[in-house]
């Protein structure tokens, strides 16, 4: 309230208006009003209770550099005559970086003879001053603005306020052209600069930092709008702090430990700090003393400060980089400024101080980055003037005493060029010619400043113009890393937990996938298509049977055509040598019946190969089935020959069981009986292509058969030749004392207990190992296929090609009766010496 009525009085009397006031001016036909500041602080600020003089204190070398640049621009453009017969002048007033002092030095700006008028209509007024250009700093802006706003909005009559172009005021609020209509800046709103650190902070892959901001319209907008754009691209906030904007604040000491506290506690390597230059100065004092080091990230208000980068210890602090306004060099401002001297005609009661410094200072006392948009600033309202003032080359006919609203009129609509490069101002009054990167570098003793990358507002990227940069706080030149939880890699997604940049990575379940980085879902397989746990992508199941180009089903194929071929020479050997001692043994047509099955046999292992269908199903039990149940049913009937044969009974029970010795109707039923068992296991519960699904652990889709439904009439068939061999075995067991020369019984007791042994292995492999069925039948047929080859073949074979040896065997038989299914021949004259029967 107190500003206001300071703005709005109907006079002002009893102030000195003097010189120092408004520390420099230069007289011409158009005065512009320069307010920058060219000291920090007003002291004792915080005692003040009169409304006395203003004291200020701590000469800020660099803000008065840009006051210089905006009057080294004017005295440009009146020497290049880009005016013709016009002359522009000016009045810097110092501001003291405090907002109460810069409206104090606008009222000496809009006196006349030491007063100030009120009036309720300012349309005609044409003020000394025409523009303000300045307000370093938003809230000295807004300051002046919001007493222009209120004076318009809700008092009827007010003092005049001038038209503001400013080269540093960022703050999102001077947007508003409902607020503000009369503000304009050569710079970028800040809404644009949080997206570009925002921005950075995404490149970085940086999503856990800190921010410090001031308590001044230009830290809270610029902290509100940074933490919108950091939660758009999944950044997150570690801590948040506010330091009081007023240097002589008496809390600022103790609230600047806690802040250096809260910072060296923290995980977060990244802060980003939003204040003024003098108070990043307080903060980074704090941090040399205590030895800490982070990354820091800078706002426009310090990102460009040489002030900063001269500090004692700078370069223990860790890395510095920010956004700084496009800036350019100019080489005509640093000669000026080695030959400074006041305007001719005119003052400058700063320059001394400026001098006595300068002799102390590095050469970024004779340039700045920053002047960059303040002389833009003066080039805008000269083209501006140009246009008002309807000039050409050779005059300007315009009315030279006009009102500032026609100015600002101009002002909106020009475009103009300097430096190569086009300017113009968007329908907020903003440049929207983005931001420079720049990184401060180490150097011997300080940092220098080097441009890196930069933002573009148009599409809202960042580029690196400088592909290899060194990094201070990391080794081997590493970015430095400050993230809540680590990346989560394809194949995982993020489980938050307390914020969404702290979170535990969890691989995807069987069925999903995630094929980026840092997902929040996996997403789920198409139909046709899976996937294991963990995985980037999903594809096809692939399907597994017993190919015919896979190796093993190459061996077990060679195996049972091997096995065929064996066969078949065992048969041609047996019909060469049929009348020999050893084949009669054999029982030649026994044998061959026996070959047979075990050929039928041997096929059905060649059905197990390949893509299985219904009919292969069907006929590889089937023939394995009847193949060897027919082949054991001859088995059994040698081993019940011998029986009868050489184990004593008496004469009626020898009679009965040998009445039960048919060879050709055992054979018969019993493998009639196995016909009946498959016959009725293909009509209740056949095989099939098994519909299993896979399991949700594998890729693998298996293609084989199901033996039915309920496995019963596959286990009924396996039992009833396990009950054959039985069978074998114990009536060979029974006669395994009779001599091997005159039976063959130990060959029927190794062959059916390997049988036995190699289908009791069979069965817990066929349960427990669904993907192992097929080739552990396979497996299991040829091995007890083998078996009965080597045991009762191969033996006589070897004897019949041997030699001939004398046919006891034969005569044992035919003196007990059952020769006459043996390999026939004469009776010997030995037969009286053989055992009787």
């Amino acid at each position: 309230a107190l500003i206001l009525f300071t703005c709005i009085p109907t006079a002002v009397h009893g102030c000195d208006f003097a010189q120092p006031a408004c520390g420099a001016a230069a007289d011409g036909d158009v005065i512009l009003g320069i307010m920058l500041p060219c000291h920090q602080k007003v002291t004792a600020l915080h005692e003040r209770v009169k409304p006395e003089r203003f004291h200020c204190s701590d000469f800020d070398l660099e803000s008065f550099i840009l006051s210089l640049a905006t009057i080294h621009e004017i005295e440009e453009i009146n020497a290049a005559g880009f005016l013709p017969g016009v002359r522009l002048g000016y009045l810097m007033c110092d501001t003291c970086s405090y907002a109460s002092k810069a409206l104090q030095s606008v009222e000496h700006m809009l006196a006349v003879n030491t007063s100030l008028t009120v009036k309720c209509d300012y349309t005609n007024s044409t003020p000394t001053v025409k523009i303000i250009l300045g307000g370093l700093y938003s809230e000295v802006s807004i300051a002046y603005l919001d007493i222009h706003f209120l004076a318009f909005q809700y008092v009827s009559c007010s003092i005049l306020c001038l038209y503001q172009l400013s080269g540093t005021s960022s703050s999102p609020e001077l947007s508003d052209k409902t607020r503000y209509p009369v503000f304009m800046r050569t710079i970028p709103s800040d809404i644009h600069q949080t997206k570009a650190l925002a921005k950075m902070m995404l490149y970085f892959d940086w999503n856990w930092v800190g921010v410090v901001y001031g308590d001044d319209d230009y830290g809270r907008a610029a902290f509100q709008s940074f933490f919108w754009d950091a939660e758009e691209n999944g950044v997150c906030l570690a801590f948040q702090e506010v330091l009081p904007h007023y240097l002589d604040h008496s809390e600022r000491e103790h609230r600047i430990r806690q802040i250096a506290l809260q910072i060296r506690s923290s995980s977060a390597q990244v802060v980003v700090l939003i204040l003024r230059a003098e108070l990043v100065n307080a903060i980074f004092q704090e941090m040399i003393r205590t030895n800490t080091s982070r990354t820091w990230v800078a706002s426009d208000s310090w990102s460009s400060s040489w002030s900063l980068a001269q500090m004692d210890g700078i370069n223990t602090i860790g890395d510095i980089l920010g956004f700084t306004f496009i800036a350019g060099k100019s080489e005509l401002f640093d000669n000026y400024l080695k030959n400074l001297a006041a305007t001719p005609g005119g003052h400058n009661l700063f320059i001394e101080k400026y001098k006595h410094i300068r002799f102390n200072c590095t050469p970024e006392c004779f340039s700045n980055t920053k002047a960059f948009p303040h002389r833009i600033a003066v080039w805008a309202v000269a083209n501006a003037l140009k246009k008002l003032l309807k000039c050409n080359n050779s005059s300007c006919s315009g009315e030279i005493n006009f009102p500032p609203w026609k100015l600002l009129q101009e002002l909106k609509n020009i475009e103009f060029q300097l430096e190569d490069q086009i300017f113009s101002f968007d329908e907020n009054g903003d440049f929207v010619n983005g931001y420079d990167l720049v990184m401060w570098e180490e150097g011997s003793q300080h940092r220098r400043l080097r441009r890196i990358g930069k933002y573009h507002i148009s599409n809202g990227q960042i580029e690196l113009l400088v592909k290899h940069f060194n990094w201070i706080s990391t080794v081997n030149n590493t970015t430095p890393r400050s993230r809540c939880s680590q990346r989560c890699a394809p194949g995982s997604v993020k489980k938050i937990l307390n914020v969404s940049c702290c979170y535990n990575c969890t691989l995807c379940v069987e069925g999903t996938y995630s094929d980026d980085w840092d997902l929040h879902v996996c997403k789920k397989c198409p139909n046709g298509t899976w996937s294991l746990k963990g995985w980037t992508e999903c594809g096809p199941r692939w399907e597994s049977f017993l190919r015919w180009r896979d190796p093993h089903p190459i061996s077990m194929l060679a195996a049972a055509v091997f096995g065929i071929l064996l066969l078949f020479v065992v048969f041609v050997i047996f019909l060469v040598h049929r009348d020999s001692a050893p084949m009669k043994k054999a029982e030649v047509r026994l044998s061959c019946v026996m070959m047979a099955g075990l050929g039928v046999s041997f096929a059905s292992v060649i059905c197990l190969m390949g893509r299985p269908s219904v009919h292969l199903c069907q006929a590889r039990q089937v023939m394995y089935a009847m193949g060897f149940t027919l082949c054991v049913s001859c088995i059994l009937v040698k081993a019940y020959r011998t029986f009868l044969a050489f184990l004593p009974f008496s004469q009626i029970t020898h009679r009965q069981l040998h009445k039960l010795y048919k060879p050709p109707v055992i054979i018969l039923v019993l493998t009639s009986l196995q016909g009946v068992i498959c016959l009725l296991w293909l009509l209740f519960d056949s095989p099939d292509i098994d519909d299993t699904p896979p399991s949700p652990q594998s890729m693998v889709r298996l293609i084989q058969c199901s033996e039915g439904a309920t496995f019963i009439g596959f286990g009924v068939m396996l039992g009833y030749i396990a009950l054959l061999a039985l069978v074998c075995f114990l009536l060979a067991f029974k006669g395994r004392k009779v001599p091997q020369e005159f039976s063959e019984t130990g060959y029927i007791i190794f062959s059916m207990l390997m049988y036995l042994f190699v289908w009791v292995c069979f069965i817990p492999v066929y349960i427990t190992r669904d993907e192992k069925r097929t080739p552990a039948q396979a497996s299991a047929i040829l091995v007890s296929t083998y078996g009965i080859i080597f045991c009762h073949f191969v033996p006589r074979c070897y004897r019949a090609l041997r030699g001939p040896e004398t046919d006891v065997f034969e005569r044992i038989l035919r003196r007990c009766g059952l020769a006459k299914y043996g390999g026939g021949g004469g009776r010997s004259s030995e037969s009286s010496q053989l055992p009787p029967c």
